[in-house]
């Protein structure tokens, strides 16, 4: 028997689009022989749809939809993620489902037992636990499919003990020969090692033959990175789909597999994978077909730059420089050449004028006051305004240069160069876009290796360097990655050999500088903790340092 694995990359609410994803995949795989086309959880309307399932129209169009893409099955059947209604009087109005589509009819039903309800999830806010998984018949054996989070029910995921519920061994008890798990599992680094060692774990207990099958493309802030896998009965990988790309994957249970044992790739390459596929899926899925950037010469708009060009096409995107009197003429030429050597548009647009017209304007009210962040923020702030005006005129989506160290400790202007409709680096600290710039050149210089050398600065007055204000980057995210993503405490940090004085620095200005993040544009979840929707800190708070 034939399988199909269909990792597709669905539209929030876009059901015209949805049901053409799996119809054409579904006929392809019946040409090749398929008897069943897995598809991925909500496929039908895509995930994460949030508050959309609070309204009954949405919800009554995907189960129309579900019944009109069950009547167009022919020899084929089809397992896809839906929402459906739940007929218990109480609890949630919805359930996450799975139906099996077969001969023109919705055969069978089940939904998922595991609501994730941490980071960026937030299911029980929607969903009841469904009653049972999907069972159904086919090829004389019995297949089990879970959803998602139901293939966690006896491992800690990303520092969530385990559930006290374990469907997986539920469906086990039931004589399954085969499980299915349908997922939109969000891309994080190092997470598809995750999920490789969990879905042996489950192959190798219960001594069976598992499926993955996973969404892929991104939405809004969340990348799905596809990677749909199957694992033998001996904890095998012998089947896996590509990374951050639509897929079809086929799996023949009669197939003698060789074993994948090298089935990822370098991190650099899926870091900027993701990046390029998010980029491009927020622009296009939001509307726009041209990118814009600020180019400072330096390595955060530079790596931007490159991403965007490869989302979009360098045709696409437009580079622009807005030198004031302190920024250094080699940041102006090193902005010029990445240009040329990205063949993208490029304008300077000097800001020196509007800066004295700021001057001349607030001069009375600040008489007689000393220059200080005040006047750098101006700066950034005219910036912002410039490039907003572009990204009007042109319809382009305005990329924002911030990464996650920058915006950790408020290292950036609000309605400055934090403006923006797509912050991509966000998730990306400062040492990590280094060697990112270092990959990207490894054929050939792209980025011009004097943005790489030079020590950053924000160029808003004379001789400034961060590091006259940040401890050495490669010190500030670890830091940060303590705080951030391990979430330790003071002491915890400093007893991994930190400056307490500096680590007492850091977390004050996490903690000042959340009323930034809160304003900030949506930014690219790369890690185990991005700043955004899956980390939320008050603003008005105690002053004491956690």
């Amino acid at each position: 028997m034939k399988v199909a694995i269909c990792q597709t990359n669905p539209i929030i609410g876009d059901f015209d689009h949805n049901m053409a994803l799996i119809t054409r995949a579904a006929h392809r795989a019946e040409e090749l022989g398929c008897s069943l086309a897995v598809f991925p959880e909500m496929a039908l309307s895509g995930y994460p749809p949030k508050d959309l399932v609070e309204k009954s129209a949405f919800v009554e169009e995907n189960q129309i939809r579900l019944h009109r893409l069950a009547a167009r099955t022919g020899r084929i059947s089809i397992l896809c993620g839906y929402v459906a209604k739940n007929d218990a009087a109480r609890g949630k109005p919805l359930i996450n489902a799975a139906a099996l589509l077969k001969k023109g009819t919705v055969a069978a039903t089940g939904g998922k037992r595991l609501l994730p309800s941490y980071d960026v999830y937030d299911e029980t806010r929607y969903f009841e636990p469904a009653p049972q998984s999907l069972v159904f018949e086919m090829d004389g054996l019995r297949w089990g499919v879970t959803l998602c989070e139901d293939m966690w029910g006896e491992n800690s995921v990303l520092g969530v003990p385990p559930y006290a519920l374990n469907p997986v061994e539920e469906l086990a008890r039931m004589g399954i020969d085969r499980l299915i798990n349908i997922s939109a599992s969000p891309y994080g680094i190092n997470k598809g090692q995750l999920r490789l060692d969990a879905l042996k774990r489950l192959a190798i207990t219960y001594r069976i033959e598992t499926i993955y099958c996973n969404q892929v493309g991104g939405n809004d802030d969340l990348l799905f990175d596809g990677a749909s896998m199957v694992v033998d009965r001996s904890g095998r990988l012998v089947c896996m789909a590509r990374e951050f790309e639509p897929d079809l994957l086929i799996w023949d249970t009669e197939y003698p597999y060789e074993e994948i044992k090298t089935p990822w790739p370098q991190e650099e390459d899926s870091i900027l994978n993701g990046l390029i596929m998010g980029t491009r899926d927020y622009a296009l899925k939001c509307g726009f077909k041209k990118a814009l950037v600020g180019l400072s010469g330096g390595i955060d708009s530079a790596l931007v730059t490159c991403i965007g060009a490869r989302a979009l096409g360098p045709e696409n995107v437009m580079g622009v420089s807005m030198p004031s009197p302190y920024t250094a003429e080699k940041s102006k030429t090193d902005a010029r050449q990445l240009s040329g050597n990205l063949r993208i548009a490029f304008e300077e647009i000097p800001i020196h004028r509007l800066m004295q017209g700021y001057t001349h304007a607030l001069g009375s009210l600040f008489e007689d006051m000393p220059p200080d962040e005040t006047e750098e923020n101006i700066q950034a702030r005219i910036r912002g305004n410039i490039l907003m005006a572009i990204s009007n005129k042109f319809n382009a989506l305005l990329l924002a240069t911030g990464n996650k160290s920058e915006l950790a400790v408020g290292y950036c202007t609000l309605y400055g160069d934090m403006a923006g409709g797509l912050a991509v680096i966000a998730d990306i600290p400062k040492t990590t876009c280094y060697r990112l710039a270092h990959h990207i050149n490894r054929d050939g210089v792209v980025i011009p290796d004097s943005i790489i050398k030079k020590p950053p600065s924000a160029e808003l007055k004379p001789g400034q360097k961060d590091q006259d204000t940040l401890p050495p980057y490669d010190i500030l995210d670890q830091i940060l990655k303590a705080a951030v993503e391990e979430r330790l405490g003071f002491e915890e940090i400093v007893d991994l050999g930190h400056d307490p004085a500096v680590v007492q620095d850091v977390l004050r200005r996490i903690a000042f500088n959340e009323y930034k993040r809160l304003q900030a544009p949506p930014g690219l979840k790369m890690s185990s903790r991005a700043f955004g929707y899956g980390r939320r800190y008050p603003i008005a708070r105690g002053r004491r340092i956690f």
